[in-house]
Protein backbone atom coordinates (compact mmCIF):
# COMPACT_ATOMS: atom_id res chain seq x y z
CA UNK A 1 0.00 0.00 0.00
CA UNK A 2 2.62 2.41 0.63
CA UNK A 3 4.48 1.62 -2.12
CA UNK A 4 1.77 2.53 -4.20
CA UNK A 5 1.10 5.12 -2.88
CA UNK A 6 4.66 6.82 -3.20
CA UNK A 7 4.31 5.74 -6.58
CA UNK A 8 1.21 7.48 -7.59
CA UNK A 9 2.56 10.46 -5.63
CA UNK A 10 4.82 10.81 -8.37
CA UNK A 11 2.71 11.32 -11.10
CA UNK A 12 1.98 15.48 -11.08
CA UNK A 13 5.65 15.72 -10.93
CA UNK A 14 6.61 13.40 -13.94
CA UNK A 15 3.41 15.03 -15.87
CA UNK A 16 5.05 18.32 -15.58
CA UNK A 17 8.74 17.26 -16.34
CA UNK A 18 7.60 15.78 -19.64
CA UNK A 19 6.47 19.33 -20.58
CA UNK A 20 3.95 18.29 -22.54
CA UNK A 21 0.25 19.56 -22.97
CA UNK A 22 -2.48 18.39 -20.50
CA UNK A 23 -3.70 15.87 -23.49
CA UNK A 24 -0.58 14.97 -24.79
CA UNK A 25 0.00 13.77 -21.26
CA UNK A 26 -3.12 12.39 -20.62
CA UNK A 27 -2.88 10.34 -23.72
CA UNK A 28 0.44 8.85 -23.54
CA UNK A 29 -0.11 7.92 -19.83
CA UNK A 30 -2.74 5.71 -20.99
CA UNK A 31 -0.53 4.65 -24.43
CA UNK A 32 2.18 3.50 -22.67
CA UNK A 33 0.28 1.75 -19.77
CA UNK A 34 -1.27 -0.87 -22.02
CA UNK A 35 1.25 -3.60 -23.05
CA UNK A 36 2.27 -4.44 -19.60
CA UNK A 37 -1.50 -4.15 -18.48
CA UNK A 38 -2.39 -6.33 -21.08
CA UNK A 39 0.01 -9.30 -20.39
CA UNK A 40 -1.24 -9.22 -16.63
CA UNK A 41 -4.95 -9.66 -17.67
CA UNK A 42 -4.13 -12.07 -20.46
CA UNK A 43 -2.79 -14.11 -17.12
CA UNK A 44 -5.81 -13.37 -14.79
CA UNK A 45 -8.14 -14.72 -18.04
CA UNK A 46 -6.05 -17.96 -18.80
CA UNK A 47 -6.36 -18.65 -14.66
CA UNK A 48 -10.14 -16.78 -14.04
CA UNK A 49 -11.58 -17.01 -17.15
CA UNK A 50 -12.77 -14.23 -19.12
CA UNK A 51 -14.85 -11.66 -17.70
CA UNK A 52 -18.86 -10.51 -18.71
CA UNK A 53 -19.35 -8.41 -21.83
CA UNK A 54 -21.31 -6.31 -19.46
CA UNK A 55 -18.66 -5.27 -16.79
CA UNK A 56 -16.38 -4.63 -19.48
CA UNK A 57 -19.08 -2.18 -21.03
CA UNK A 58 -18.84 -1.05 -17.13
CA UNK A 59 -14.88 -0.57 -17.54
CA UNK A 60 -15.06 1.16 -20.98
CA UNK A 61 -17.61 3.62 -19.65
CA UNK A 62 -14.77 4.44 -16.48
CA UNK A 63 -12.32 5.28 -18.99
CA UNK A 64 -14.16 8.13 -20.92
CA UNK A 65 -14.25 9.56 -16.97
CA UNK A 66 -11.16 8.73 -16.19
CA UNK A 67 -10.14 10.35 -19.72
CA UNK A 68 -11.87 13.93 -18.58
CA UNK A 69 -10.18 13.46 -15.14
CA UNK A 70 -6.86 13.48 -16.38
CA UNK A 71 -7.38 15.99 -19.09
CA UNK A 72 -8.74 18.43 -16.10
CA UNK A 73 -5.90 17.28 -13.41
CA UNK A 74 -2.76 18.18 -16.21
CA UNK A 75 -4.87 21.24 -16.88
CA UNK A 76 -4.86 21.77 -12.70
CA UNK A 77 -1.36 21.06 -12.59
CA UNK A 78 -0.58 23.99 -15.28
CA UNK A 79 -2.75 26.30 -13.44
CA UNK A 80 -1.95 25.93 -9.89
CA UNK A 81 1.40 23.12 -9.49
CA UNK A 82 1.59 19.30 -9.16
CA UNK A 83 1.46 19.55 -5.44
CA UNK A 84 -1.68 21.25 -4.71
CA UNK A 85 -3.56 20.05 -8.18
CA UNK A 86 -3.18 16.89 -6.44
CA UNK A 87 -4.37 17.59 -3.29
CA UNK A 88 -7.79 19.12 -5.15
CA UNK A 89 -7.60 16.26 -7.01
CA UNK A 90 -8.55 14.19 -3.98
CA UNK A 91 -12.08 15.32 -3.08
CA UNK A 92 -13.20 12.56 -4.78
CA UNK A 93 -13.08 10.77 -1.16
CA UNK A 94 -15.77 13.21 -0.05
CA UNK A 95 -17.71 13.04 -3.38
CA UNK A 96 -17.36 9.68 -4.43
CA UNK A 97 -19.56 9.20 -0.54
CA UNK A 98 -22.40 11.84 -1.38
CA UNK A 99 -22.85 10.91 -5.11
CA UNK A 100 -23.32 6.98 -4.44
CA UNK A 101 -26.23 8.30 -2.23
CA UNK A 102 -27.80 9.31 -4.86
CA UNK A 103 -27.49 7.48 -7.64
CA UNK A 104 -27.01 4.05 -6.09
CA UNK A 105 -29.08 4.94 -2.68
CA UNK A 106 -26.03 4.31 -0.70
CA UNK A 107 -26.11 6.60 2.59
CA UNK A 108 -23.06 8.22 3.37
CA UNK A 109 -21.13 7.99 6.96
CA UNK A 110 -22.27 11.49 8.57
CA UNK A 111 -18.75 11.62 8.51
CA UNK A 112 -18.97 12.53 5.05
CA UNK A 113 -21.24 15.43 5.55
CA UNK A 114 -19.04 16.55 8.30
CA UNK A 115 -16.14 16.89 5.57
CA UNK A 116 -17.84 18.88 3.06
CA UNK A 117 -17.23 22.42 4.81
CA UNK A 118 -13.65 21.45 6.10
CA UNK A 119 -13.13 20.44 2.19
CA UNK A 120 -14.95 23.53 1.01
CA UNK A 121 -12.29 26.10 2.99
CA UNK A 122 -9.50 24.13 1.91
CA UNK A 123 -10.58 24.88 -1.81
CA UNK A 124 -11.07 28.46 -1.77
CA UNK A 125 -8.00 28.78 0.45
CA UNK A 126 -5.88 27.33 -2.41
CA UNK A 127 -7.58 28.88 -4.75
CA UNK A 128 -6.16 32.16 -3.61
CA UNK A 129 -9.22 34.35 -3.51
CA UNK A 130 -8.48 35.60 0.31
CA UNK A 131 -5.03 37.02 -0.71
CA UNK A 132 -2.27 38.60 -3.35
CA UNK A 133 0.23 36.38 -4.72
CA UNK A 134 -1.14 32.94 -4.34
CA UNK A 135 1.42 30.54 -5.88
CA UNK A 136 0.13 29.07 -9.06
CA UNK A 137 -0.49 30.58 -12.83
CA UNK A 138 -3.88 31.01 -12.11
CA UNK A 139 -5.00 29.88 -8.61
CA UNK A 140 -8.31 29.94 -9.19
CA UNK A 141 -8.49 28.47 -12.10
CA UNK A 142 -6.71 25.92 -11.12
CA UNK A 143 -8.71 25.23 -7.85
CA UNK A 144 -11.95 25.04 -10.22
CA UNK A 145 -10.20 22.64 -12.30
CA UNK A 146 -8.96 20.68 -9.22
CA UNK A 147 -12.36 20.33 -7.90
CA UNK A 148 -13.51 19.56 -11.53
CA UNK A 149 -11.02 16.44 -11.48
CA UNK A 150 -12.31 15.18 -8.21
CA UNK A 151 -15.82 14.98 -10.01
CA UNK A 152 -14.69 13.14 -13.20
CA UNK A 153 -12.70 11.11 -10.66
CA UNK A 154 -15.60 10.38 -8.50
CA UNK A 155 -17.73 9.28 -12.10
CA UNK A 156 -14.11 6.82 -12.53
CA UNK A 157 -14.24 5.32 -9.43
CA UNK A 158 -18.31 4.63 -9.09
CA UNK A 159 -18.61 2.74 -12.62
CA UNK A 160 -14.99 1.02 -12.49
CA UNK A 161 -16.49 -0.20 -9.34
CA UNK A 162 -19.55 -1.94 -11.02
CA UNK A 163 -17.36 -2.77 -13.82
CA UNK A 164 -14.74 -4.85 -11.59
CA UNK A 165 -17.85 -6.77 -9.51
CA UNK A 166 -17.39 -10.24 -9.29
CA UNK A 167 -13.66 -10.22 -11.25
CA UNK A 168 -10.88 -11.60 -10.06
CA UNK A 169 -7.76 -10.02 -10.37
CA UNK A 170 -8.19 -6.00 -10.98
CA UNK A 171 -5.72 -5.82 -14.31
CA UNK A 172 -8.69 -6.78 -16.75
CA UNK A 173 -11.14 -3.94 -15.71
CA UNK A 174 -7.99 -1.51 -15.40
CA UNK A 175 -7.21 -2.34 -18.84
CA UNK A 176 -10.39 -1.33 -20.80
CA UNK A 177 -10.70 1.22 -18.49
CA UNK A 178 -7.21 2.61 -19.38
CA UNK A 179 -7.97 1.63 -23.18
CA UNK A 180 -11.13 3.79 -23.30
CA UNK A 181 -9.39 6.32 -21.88
CA UNK A 182 -6.56 6.70 -24.39
CA UNK A 183 -9.22 6.90 -27.28
CA UNK A 184 -10.83 9.41 -24.57
CA UNK A 185 -7.95 11.63 -24.39
CA UNK A 186 -7.48 11.24 -28.21
CA UNK A 187 -10.73 12.95 -29.08
CA UNK A 188 -10.51 15.77 -26.20
CA UNK A 189 -7.03 16.68 -27.55
CA UNK A 190 -8.18 16.40 -31.26
CA UNK A 191 -11.07 19.33 -30.42
CA UNK A 192 -8.94 21.13 -28.11
CA UNK A 193 -6.08 21.78 -30.47
CA UNK A 194 -3.44 20.87 -27.73
CA UNK A 195 -2.50 16.78 -28.83
CA UNK A 196 0.73 16.26 -29.71
CA UNK A 197 1.63 13.00 -31.37
CA UNK A 198 5.39 13.17 -31.66
CA UNK A 199 6.56 14.66 -28.47
CA UNK A 200 10.15 14.81 -27.89
CA UNK A 201 12.21 11.81 -26.68
CA UNK A 202 13.14 12.92 -23.13
CA UNK A 203 9.40 14.31 -23.05
CA UNK A 204 8.89 10.44 -23.96
CA UNK A 205 10.73 9.43 -21.44
CA UNK A 206 9.19 10.41 -18.67
CA UNK A 207 5.76 9.84 -19.86
CA UNK A 208 6.92 5.83 -20.10
CA UNK A 209 8.25 6.64 -16.55
CA UNK A 210 4.54 8.02 -15.58
CA UNK A 211 2.76 5.11 -17.19
CA UNK A 212 4.70 2.63 -15.63
CA UNK A 213 4.72 4.14 -11.72
CA UNK A 214 1.62 5.57 -11.64
CA UNK A 215 -1.13 4.05 -13.88
CA UNK A 216 0.38 0.09 -13.64
CA UNK A 217 2.32 -0.34 -10.80
CA UNK A 218 0.68 2.13 -8.12
CA UNK A 219 -2.93 1.21 -9.08
CA UNK A 220 -1.97 -2.60 -8.94
CA UNK A 221 -0.44 -2.59 -6.05
CA UNK A 222 -2.89 -0.19 -3.88
CA UNK A 223 -5.89 -2.34 -5.78
CA UNK A 224 -3.84 -5.41 -4.67
CA UNK A 225 -4.33 -4.10 -1.01
CA UNK A 226 -7.33 -2.70 -0.13
CA UNK A 227 -9.68 -5.68 0.50
CA UNK A 228 -6.34 -6.64 2.75
CA UNK A 229 -5.74 -3.89 4.97
CA UNK A 230 -8.83 -2.50 7.46
CA UNK A 231 -9.90 0.98 6.67
CA UNK A 232 -8.16 3.05 9.36
CA UNK A 233 -5.07 1.51 7.77
CA UNK A 234 -6.29 2.15 4.15
CA UNK A 235 -7.41 5.80 4.85
CA UNK A 236 -3.88 6.97 6.34
CA UNK A 237 -1.54 5.13 3.55
CA UNK A 238 -3.75 6.86 0.61
CA UNK A 239 -3.52 10.55 2.62
CA UNK A 240 -0.05 10.15 2.03
CA UNK A 241 -0.06 10.01 -1.70
CA UNK A 242 -1.32 14.26 -1.63
CA UNK A 243 1.06 14.79 1.28
CA UNK A 244 3.88 13.34 -0.74
CA UNK A 245 2.97 15.05 -4.17
CA UNK A 246 3.17 18.81 -1.97
CA UNK A 247 6.37 17.94 -0.44
CA UNK A 248 8.05 16.31 -3.63
CA UNK A 249 6.96 19.34 -6.17
CA UNK A 250 8.65 21.59 -3.46
CA UNK A 251 11.65 19.82 -3.73
CA UNK A 252 11.79 18.93 -7.37
CA UNK A 253 10.12 21.45 -9.20
CA UNK A 254 10.61 24.45 -6.31
CA UNK A 255 6.93 24.79 -6.08
CA UNK A 256 6.22 27.20 -2.98
CA UNK A 257 2.46 28.01 -2.39
CA UNK A 258 1.82 30.85 0.37
CA UNK A 259 1.03 30.04 3.90
CA UNK A 260 -2.98 30.18 2.96
CA UNK A 261 -2.71 27.53 0.54
CA UNK A 262 -0.80 25.41 2.35
CA UNK A 263 -2.92 25.67 4.96
CA UNK A 264 -5.81 24.72 2.65
CA UNK A 265 -4.39 21.46 1.41
CA UNK A 266 -4.00 20.69 5.60
CA UNK A 267 -7.87 21.41 5.71
CA UNK A 268 -8.46 19.33 2.14
CA UNK A 269 -6.52 16.60 3.48
CA UNK A 270 -8.20 16.90 7.52
CA UNK A 271 -11.51 16.35 5.36
CA UNK A 272 -10.22 13.66 3.56
CA UNK A 273 -9.15 11.91 6.72
CA UNK A 274 -12.48 12.35 8.32
CA UNK A 275 -14.56 11.33 5.47
CA UNK A 276 -12.52 8.20 5.45
CA UNK A 277 -12.42 7.01 8.46
CA UNK A 278 -16.09 7.14 8.71
CA UNK A 279 -16.37 4.52 6.01
CA UNK A 280 -16.98 0.47 6.77
CA UNK A 281 -14.86 0.06 3.60
CA UNK A 282 -11.78 0.85 2.80
CA UNK A 283 -11.84 3.91 -0.13
CA UNK A 284 -10.66 3.00 -3.72
CA UNK A 285 -7.30 4.33 -4.68
CA UNK A 286 -6.41 6.93 -7.54
CA UNK A 287 -4.63 6.17 -10.48
CA UNK A 288 -2.71 8.93 -11.12
CA UNK A 289 -3.73 10.24 -8.78
CA UNK A 290 -4.59 9.89 -9.26
CA UNK A 291 -4.73 10.21 -9.60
Amino acid sequence: MLVGAAAIAFSGILFRLAHVSPSTGAFYRCVWALPPLWLIARWEERRWGARPLRTRAWAWLAGAFFAADLVLWHNAIDQVGAGLATVLGNTQVVLVGLLAWLLFRERPHQSSFAAIPVVSVGVVLISGALEHGAYGRNPALGATYGVLTGLAYTGFLLTLRHGATGVVGPAGPLFDATLASALGCALIGAAVGDLDLTPSWAAQGWLVLLALSSQVLGWLLISISLPRLPAVVTSISLTLQPVCSVIFAAIILGESPSALQLVGAAGILAGLVIASLGRRAAPQPEPELAG
